[in-house]
């Protein structure tokens, strides 16, 4: 079972690999996305010269996929990553680490080709392509 970073949807809507092929290759799987990624990828489509078009393609996409919205064990870890992250010196994004959360309350592997922040966090696992 896999969650899908907002990076990777976007090389995704780009039609650019691996992102695609491997999407298709784990078409099978269960594939998840978190309410934060939503919200990232509802923000991108404000930002377009058509924002109204952008958030059919971007729901329409959403349509395939369940959505995990936060919960207080989410936030609970989020802030467990966010403490262990800061007392390193290595924090990354807010964002970043409710969908690392996410991943880790619910068991999944992350798709990201964010290796730089998601790599920091323990026992999270990425994807990585073959």
């Amino acid at each position: 079972m896999y969650l899908l970073d907002t990076d990777w949807i976007i090389q995704v809507f780009g039609k650019r690999e691996p992102a695609t092929h491997t999407l298709r290759m784990l078409a099978d799987s269960q594939i998840h996305v978190s309410l934060v990624t939503v919200g990232e990828l509802y923000d991108g489509a404000f930002a377009t010269v058509n924002p109204q078009g952008q958030l059919v393609g971007v729901r329409r996409f959403l349509d395939h996929y369940h959505v995990i919205n936060l919960s207080d064990p989410i936030m609970e870890q989020f802030a467990e990553i966010r403490a262990f992250l800061r007392r390193r010196g290595q924090l990354i994004p807010d964002f970043d680490l409710l969908i690392a959360a996410t991943a880790l309350h619910h068991d999944l592997t992350l798709l990201t080709l964010n290796l730089r922040h998601f790599e920091r966090i323990p026992d999270l696992r990425i994807y990585r392509p073959e």
